[in-house]
């Protein structure tokens, strides 16, 4: 069926259709879904079945062990042969002349009287209930041996099917095939099982602006990472993954990759393209797909409101929110669940432990937000961090342990609270060293010498205030702090508190960075800088987050000024040289390694002090103590100086 393309004002126009809760929204798709046949398909073992789970229950053809075998070396004996052996009347027993080692069937029965040598895992001969292991025994001469303990029946001896009985259910369907069970089905002699079959998942990235990995970047274009995200997610919870690539906000080529893919796939996974604006084409395509068509489009989530589900004839297809915490965090929640079922995979377990929030979480009424988390430990357990990048960050999933829940009716979750974290992983590593503060890219030179000795460190950036806050309640070991106090105009000291001591970082260079070439800046110290932007109302600044100690000098400069642009207030010095490098602003204040590193002008203004803010209690943790090492090395001392950075 042809395009049936709609005015840009029209889809401009357009809204979400009914917001759906999220219990409402995965019921649906479910129901729209399930039940239905499972595909599948016989593999042989080893590498081929692995990863599968089976379609039919297995049960045992044989007897495992399939005769009674010997457990140890020794003899096979009659213990009623030996009830009066010791080690001061040993028994003397002949020998029968055959040695059953593994793979040789007895030819001779152990009569009364007698003993016949046996390897571990030979098969035991008639006559014999027992086996005496050959260091309770000792040549006796005219080929006998004296027997120096008494033997019970069934001393040694695994008897046939103690391990798997014949007919014993050997494994369920929907289990799960790794190297145990493959173990379990080779020592029956299955060769081949029947499994499901994995379902197969296209995946399409959409957006003009996305770029694959590998090639050059252009102007206002992003790298795709989704595309790589969603393919290995979808390996990890059952599907084979089909990456079909990156295809343009074009309606009629998005609809004849998204019919092709349909035609030879299980399932179809697009990422972007489900908000609805002028560049959105996704979701008109799925109409013309096959029914029902859209299940839900909107679901009362954060981050992923944009979600979209589908069912065309049979198939499920969705378009996730094109933010990569978003793409992520819904594909998780809502698709995983579906994707195990259809790849006959038990559902995810998931770990949950309890932490406390250490700040007031902000939340939106009538959505219910998944909040991700750092876990430290505090003085009195489990510690959750918000990460705070938003549903852009790509980082999010991977530095988070895992997420929280607040309640779509509940406005914010307050400081202090309980609750329940679910986990990423099955488990959760507590860092062995907590770094909470202020971020500067030589905290990573310093940290480099602890990872390469298998020390884990986790740095969280909410400035110098927020650290010094973590510091003062116990939830970090280190907070790096770089804060200027008027009164004594002197660094970081005089914020210190009780429990608290100043460990000497280095020294790095604050200043106004600017586009080289633009000359009102041109032959300006920092002040005349400042004084000179704010003469010409065309010229934007970029500020910096309250709490970090950057905020504070640029507030002394501009006094009760607020220029335009004063308001954008982004959380690190990089940002800050992005957004002036790229001509969203003009002028801002950052470090000069980062602003060297970006190819911009640099007025220097003070020689900051970025120090640490040690809790006393914990410098000799082991992973304190390695951090102080390093800081102190002159291996680090030189890769800070080389850096730009100078140690104190």
């Amino acid at each position: 069926m042809p395009p049936n393309p709609k005015s840009r004002d029209h889809v401009a126009q357009e809204q979400f259709l009914t917001i759906l809760s999220r219990e409402e929204a995965l019921a649906r798709f479910e129901a729209a879904l399930f039940p239905r046949a499972t595909a599948s398909e016989t593999r042989p073992l080893a590498a081929d079945a692995v990863g599968h789970a089976l379609a039919l229950d297995v049960s045992a053809p044989i007897d495992v062990p399939p005769f009674d075998r010997s457990n140890v070396d020794g003899f096979a004996v009659r213990s009623a042969d030996l009830t009066a052996a010791s080690e001061a009347t040993p028994v003397r027993l002949l020998l029968n002349d055959e040695v059953i080692a593994c793979g040789t069937a007895p030819a001779r029965p152990v009569l009364s009287g007698t003993a016949t040598a046996i390897a571990t895992g030979g098969p035991v001969p008639r006559g014999a209930d027992a086996i005496v292991m050959v260091e309770h025994t000792e040549p006796a001469g005219g080929n006998a041996i004296a027997v120096r303990r008494a033997a019970s029946p069934g001393q040694f001896v695994s008897y046939a099917g103690s391990d798997i009985a014949r007919g014993e259910a050997l494994l369920r369907a929907g289990t799960m095939i790794g190297s145990r069970e493959i173990g379990m089905l080779a020592a029956c002699g299955i060769a081949e099982v029947a499994v499901v079959r994995r379902p197969r998942v296209a995946v399409i990235s959409t957006g003009d602006e996305l770029v694959q990995p590998g090639l050059p970047l252009r102007p206002a274009a992003i790298y795709d990472s989704n595309g790589a995200i969603v393919t290995a997610a979808i390996g990890e919870n059952g599907g084979d993954a089909i990456f079909l690539g990156a295809v343009v906000d074009d309606e009629a080529a998005l609809e004849a990759v998204m019919r092709k893919a349909l035609e030879s796939c299980d399932m179809l996974v697009l990422s972007g393209g489900t908000s609805k604006g002028a560049g959105d084409v996704s979701h008109r395509i799925i109409a013309r797909l096959g029914k029902p068509g859209i299940i839900a489009h909107g679901v009362a989530l954060k981050p992923g409101k944009p979600l979209c589900l589908a069912v065309c004839d049979g198939k499920p297809v969705v378009i996730l929110p094109g933010f990569p915490t978003s793409a992520m965090f819904t594909f998780h929640d809502m698709i995983v669940p579906v994707l195990r079922r259809m790849a006959g995979l038990p559902a995810r377990a998931d770990a949950v432990v309890t932490a406390k929030v250490p700040v007031r979480i902000a939340s939106e009424l009538g959505r219910t937000e998944f909040v991700m988390v750092s876990l430290v430990e505090g003085a009195d357990g489990l510690i959750a961090y918000p990460t705070g990048k938003g549903s852009g960050a790509i980082t999010s999933f991977a530095q988070a342990d895992g997420f929280l829940k607040i309640d779509a009716l509940a406005d914010q979750m307050p400081r202090g609270t309980e609750v329940e974290v679910t986990l990423f992983t099955p488990h959760v590593r507590v860092p062995d060293l907590v770094v909470v503060g202020s971020h500067c890219t030589g905290l990573d030179l310093v940290t480099a010498p602890l990872a390469r000795a298998g020390l884990s460190v986790r740095s969280i950036a909410v400035g110098s205030l927020g650290g010094l806050a973590a510091a003062k309640r116990g939830e970090c070991d280190l907070a790096p702090i770089h804060l200027f106090d008027e009164k004594t105009e002197t660094y970081n000291t005089p914020y210190l508190a009780d429990g608290l001591e100043l460990i000497p970082g280095w020294r790095r260079m604050q200043g106004i960075v600017f586009r080289a070439g633009d000359k009102r800046f041109a032959g300006l110290d920092a002040q005349g800088a400042v004084r000179a932007a704010l003469a010409d109302a065309a010229c934007i600044m970029v500020n910096r987050n309250q709490g970090a100690g950057t905020r504070i000098l640029i507030d002394r400069l501009l006094g009760d000024a607020r220029p335009d642009g004063y308001w954008n207030q982004p959380r690190s010095h990089n940002a800050v040289a992005a957004a002036v490098a790229q001509g969203r602003a003009d002028w801002g204040m950052t470090i000069a390694p980062v602003a060297h590193a970006a190819g911009l002008g640099f007025i220097p203004l003070a020689e900051e002090h970025y120090d640490f803010a040690l809790v006393s209690a914990r410098r000799e943790r082991p992973a304190v103590q390695a951090f102080l090492q390093s800081l102190a090395s002159q291996e680090n001392r030189d890769a800070l100086t080389k850096a730009g950075f100078r140690p104190a």
